[in-house]
């Protein structure tokens, strides 16, 4: 009773559980599945109360998706601050990713904002940010270039334990980024086994 009276006099809390509600959806379904009657099922509130904030649904989608690009963000800034303490190098950010590749609701949630960002412009230029974003502290040790590929190899790890039961391990990552921000050391490749001989055999005297 205390907590409805609460959110009788607090339109914006409501307002916030709204979005919040529709962002776990949309983690959970995708944003394509959204509707009002979910949001308010999850957020239990009557479903008048979704149009009551929002217009239309894709107003509340673009409030979600936005709410789970500052979860995104925040997290990079985190990410951000951590390894420039430590120094911009390929180990510190294959650790970083690593322990990244562990949380499965971070995973979750770039995923939901990614696939969005495919079918949406809109969604598009929030991803953008985001990566931009990790360009930015990588270009400042390593020069944009550079950068712009980490990126990359990144985002491809991050899909890669998408579909994979197995995550990359740590080594290959800090390999493969060792590759693209400072090439020529790389660990060495594994010694292969030598060729055969074509020559005839010398029989002896």
């Amino acid at each position: 009773m205390v907590t409805k009276a609460r959110r009788r006099r607090d339109p914006e809390a409501r307002r916030r559980e709204i979005v919040e509600a529709a962002a776990e959806l949309i983690v959970e379904i995708g944003v394509d599945a959204l509707t009002h009657r979910k949001v308010a099922a999850r957020a239990c509130v009557p479903l008048g109360a979704t149009t009551q904030y929002f217009d239309t649904l894709d107003d509340l989608r673009d409030a979600a998706l936005g709410f789970l690009v500052r979860e995104i963000e925040l997290r990079i800034e985190a990410t951000r601050q951590a390894v420039e303490s430590v120094g911009v190098t390929p180990e510190a950010l294959a650790r970083l990713i690593t322990e990244s590749l562990a949380d499965a609701r971070a995973l979750e949630t770039d995923r939901a904002v990614v696939t969005a960002a495919v079918h949406d412009p809109r969604v598009r230029e929030l991803a953008r940010r985001w990566s931009d974003q990790v360009v930015e502290f990588i270009a400042s040790v390593h020069g944009l270039d550079r950068a712009k590929a980490a990126a990359v190899f990144i985002d491809g790890v991050l899909w890669h334990a998408q579909i994979s039961d197995d995550p990359l391990e740590e080594r290959l990552i800090r390999d493969g980024l060792a590759g693209i921000l400072t090439p020529g050391s790389t660990a060495p490749a594994a010694s292969a086994p030598a060729a055969p001989s074509l020559a005839p055999a010398q029989t002896a005297p």
